[in-house]
């Protein structure tokens, strides 16, 4: 037994000395704690973002309007007089709902025509869709009361009756886009987007910091001393590899019979680009940090939370500004945002040219970073090198 007390004394002298292994164990769960906290800490989602098309521009109208805005969970973003594409709104402005409010519409109410309004859901995030139904379904309902009885009391009717009759007007929800509120078709893309750039980062992590630890690294740069080769030659591999990964997911995406159309050029494109910034990204920390075990968790630490801080269930909106700026220097947030656009609302090359922009900012950015630093480790190997040679023909004479 004292052996014993001894041997786990030494455990944990072992476990205390390793500085990774505290940093991850206890610094983990306070950092992600703060994190997930920061990030959900107003519990819900107020102010999002939604468009009126006002074809009637009444004092009724502009009425409805002031009370959406009134709402904790609306935000009227834009407010239309004229025709508009709905599911253009939507791709482009990312409204949350469209709502439109017909000609004549206080006109029909006074004659008792009981006009309609139409309201058009925007259901590709659930949780968002409950939020401003919820408002607007509140909102309307008040108004609905409270104009049928401001009529009814305005045509002399008693206040007894006025307030038993209640509906001036109809409301009609049209649910756009997973229209079944499929939670399928909702998580699993974003799951897998965070998988795939998860398993590239960790992979690249350790292509030059094995070489670097293993001194394989040194017969790579008697082939060729330009950091160029050696990025393509390391590349390369998982470009094809990637193929395959890529391959299985779309696989999977028809074998579940979710909607949304993946094969086609933009999202081909999307796709290539957002490879192309995990792969660099991932290659930048193995070359910086020439170890394997301290880039792969490094790279953990960013890959874990990136899910949540990409925006695509709880919305950057309603994040801290700094976890925003985080957010959006992560590239599976831009690519997400890109597959929304692309598999759910439809949409074609020229609605993700944002995205496009980003990743394809990040994927530059990241390889000058990693020419520069490639090229320096090139530079000071082969110094050290010219070195040791120097040595051994000096000691040989």
């Amino acid at each position: 037994m004292k052996k014993f007390i001894q041997l786990s004394g030494v455990e944990f002298k072992r476990i205390f000395s390793n500085g990774v292994v505290m940093v991850i164990f206890f610094g983990a769960p306070l950092l992600y704690g703060l994190l997930f906290g920061v990030t959900y800490k107003k519990g819900k989602i107020d102010k999002l973002s939604i468009a009126v098309v006002d074809y009637d521009g009444t004092t009724t109208s502009y009425k409805i309007i002031d009370a959406f805005n009134d709402n904790e969970y609306l935000k009227v973003a834009k407010v239309y007089t004229e025709n508009q594409q709905v599911k253009a709104g939507i791709i482009q402005q990312n409204y949350q709902a469209i709502i439109t409010i017909p000609q004549r519409f206080e006109a029909d109410i006074n004659q008792r025509r009981y006009p309609e309004i139409t309201v058009d859901l925007n259901m590709s995030n659930i949780l968002t869709a409950n939020f401003v139904s919820r408002g607007l379904q509140t909102v309307l309902a008040s108004l609905n009361a409270g104009v049928e009885i401001e009529t009814l009391k305005k045509q002399g009717l008693s206040p007894a009756l006025a307030d038993a009759r209640y509906e001036a007007f109809k409301v009609t929800y049209n649910r756009l886009f997973n229209t079944s509120g499929n939670y399928l078709n909702f998580m699993w893309p974003g799951l897998m987007g965070a998988i795939m750039q998860q398993i590239f980062l960790l992979a690249l992590a350790l292509v030059f910091a094995r070489d670097f630890e293993d001194g394989y690294f040194a017969k790579l740069i008697q082939y060729s001393r330009i950091s160029l080769v050696h990025i393509l030659l390391k590349a390369l591999p998982f470009y094809l590899m990637g193929i395959i990964v890529w391959g299985m997911a779309i696989f999977l995406h028809h074998g579940f019979y979710m909607s949304g159309t993946i094969l086609n050029s933009g999202m081909l494109a999307v796709t290539l680009v957002f490879t192309t910034a995990c792969i660099l990204l991932g290659m930048l920390f193995s070359i910086l940090i020439p170890n394997q075990l301290r880039a792969t968790e490094l790279l953990m630490v960013i890959a874990t939370p990136g899910f949540v801080l990409s925006g695509y269930t709880w919305p950057a909106s309603g994040m801290p500004a700094i976890l925003q700026s985080i957010s959006n220097a992560l590239p599976l947030t831009h690519f997400l945002n890109a597959f929304r656009k692309i598999a759910i609302y439809g949409g074609t090359y020229s609605d993700i040219k944002n995205e496009m922009c980003a990743l394809t900012w990040m994927s530059v950015i990241f390889f000058v970073l990693i020419v520069i630093s490639l090229q320096v480790k090139i530079w000071k190997w082969t110094k050290k090198e010219t070195k040791v040679n120097d040595l051994v023909d000096y000691i040989e004479e």
